[in-house]
């Protein structure tokens, strides 16, 4: 199989052949929210199209939770529909080990310019954007998004999901943490004394939006993961206003400055840990002069929630092979398995399942993960196992947890990792301070070295003959 759809809609025309989209309309823009926040708690769930909003015009549509299935995460990436976890994540690892990158092609036109508003006649309030969280300061229309910026020294294109708050008709928030590439690239716009452009997409098809959320290395843009991934060039147009790079079939896009100097309050905003750990603070913001949409258009919408949400449940696929291979290519033997959990965010908290072959192999492995691009950054516990545990099952790894770790002697602790201001466990005056540190708990769970012949033998299979069991008989146990 492969990517089968050229746009959002095309996505969504297949999921709901699939059976996996619910239709609601005329909901009130204040319930939308609590019905994004719902939509979290479910292992698998639809996604939701909401339309005709009161007080907005009609075909102004919200999109709730593409990722929330494995099937929709099998047509996101273009794998099979009807795998289990484990099968999942063995084609991730596959693809990512094949993937090259595949830079975007310049097209003259495409649907996003079907409406065009400039200066005066921008009016972002048109849209149906809703407050997400109950202590949210306003609507955040930047959630399903990717904010676009170029390194004005090297040249090369970023984009990612930056939260962006909706100040007013003209102007949206633009909040960065620290560290990530975006905040890189205005930094040095903002060093140099000029402002900084700035595109930004509010429906994308959610391959495109996944690149987004990926940890890239310095200087590789995502356009050319996702065209890379998909087998084709991203077909992009050149924004009038700032040169930037646009998906062609993107439903809605802004173009416009920030400026040096130029702050407003921002937050606070309900963040991907589950808390309100940024609060409220001067950011600086985008001042819009360019506003392009699609007919009928749709909002992607992908607020952080109460981990694990919808991005997280996509998120830790990419993640979790990715970190299967960083780990693979450091030369490391005995990697079987590698999960970076949604629970935790798709950081706090992530697994590697081992097959030991010498003493001091599990921390070795455990202390590599912790150091690897995709666990390095705001992390928190890592958990290394034998290879009969199952690393996407959370109560699998905990059994291991609990029953072959010693508190005492199993556990090592590292001292000022890397974190961010989202962190709700630094306290207000290191905050304060900008001390954006935290520590690290690298959990040994497997069987101890010296003695694993000894260890009890397990009541429960392996993970193989559990999921050809579950296959087979599975349906037993269905509602």
């Amino acid at each position: 199989m492969g990517i089968e759809y050229q746009d959002l809609r095309e996505w969504l025309l297949k999921a709901q052949k699939m059976g996996e989209v619910k239709t609601a309309k005329s909901v009130d823009l204040e319930d939308v929210g609590r019905i994004a926040e719902i939509s979290t708690g479910f292992e698998s769930a639809p996604a939701v199209l909401l339309d005709e909003f009161p007080g907005y015009k009609p075909g102004y549509r919200i999109l709730i939770n593409p990722y929330g299935s494995t099937a929709r995460i099998g047509l996101s990436f273009g794998f099979p529909p009807g795998e289990d976890r484990i099968g999942l994540l063995d084609h991730f690892k596959k693809k990512i080990q094949e993937v090259g990158l595949i830079a975007p092609e310049y097209v003259e036109s495409g649907p996003v310019l079907e409406n065009r508003l400039v200066g005066n006649d921008v009016d972002l309030y048109q849209f149906p954007i809703p407050k997400w969280h109950l202590a949210d300061a306003s609507p955040y229309i930047g959630t399903g998004c990717m904010v676009i910026t170029r390194d004005p020294e090297e040249g090369w294109v970023n984009f990612a999901p930056y939260r962006n708050q909706l100040h007013d008709e003209k102007t949206v928030g633009f909040y960065i943490s620290r560290g990530h590439h975006g905040w890189a690239h205005r930094n040095k716009y903002f060093s140099q004394g000029e402002p900084c452009p700035v595109a930004i997409v509010f429906g994308i098809d959610p391959l495109i939006f996944a690149a987004g959320m990926t940890e890239l290395p310095w200087g590789v843009s995502e356009y050319d993961w996702a065209g890379g991934w998909r087998g084709e060039p991203i077909k992009v147009i050149k924004g009038p206003i700032t040169g930037l790079p646009i998906p062609a079939v993107a439903e809605i896009a802004i173009e416009g400055f920030s400026y040096p100097g130029k702050t407003r309050m921002e937050g606070p905003f309900g963040e991907w840990t589950g808390y309100y750990a940024s609060d409220r603070r001067e950011e600086p913001y985008i001042e819009v002069q360019a506003l392009y949409f699609r007919n009928d258009p749709i909002y992607l919408a992908m607020p952080p929630q109460k981990p694990p949400y919808d991005a997280d449940k996509g998120r830790q696929y990419v993640k979790s092979a990715y970190l299967y291979n960083y780990l693979t290519q450091l030369g490391i033997p005995g990697i079987s398995n590698a999960w970076c959990y949604g629970l935790g965010g798709c950081r706090l908290l992530v697994a590697v399942a081992i097959n030991q072959q010498y003493c001091g192999h599990s921390r070795q492995v455990g202390h590599a993960a912790y150091a690897t691009p995709i666990a390095n950054y705001a992390g928190r516990y890592v958990v290394v196992v034998d290879d009969d545990i199952d690393v996407t099952d959370i109560k699998d790894v905990l059994w291991a947890l609990l029953t072959r770790s010693d508190p005492a002697t199993s556990i090592d602790i590292v001292h000022r990792a890397t974190s961010t201001p989202l962190d709700p466990r630094i306290s207000p005056e290191d905050k304060a301070a900008a001390k954006f540190f935290n520590s690290r708990a690298i959990i040994d769970a497997t069987r101890p070295f010296e003695w694993r012949d000894q260890f009890p033998n397990a009541v429960q299979p392996d993970p193989e003959y559990r999921r050809e069991s579950l296959k087979r008989f599975g349906y037993l146990f269905e509602p």
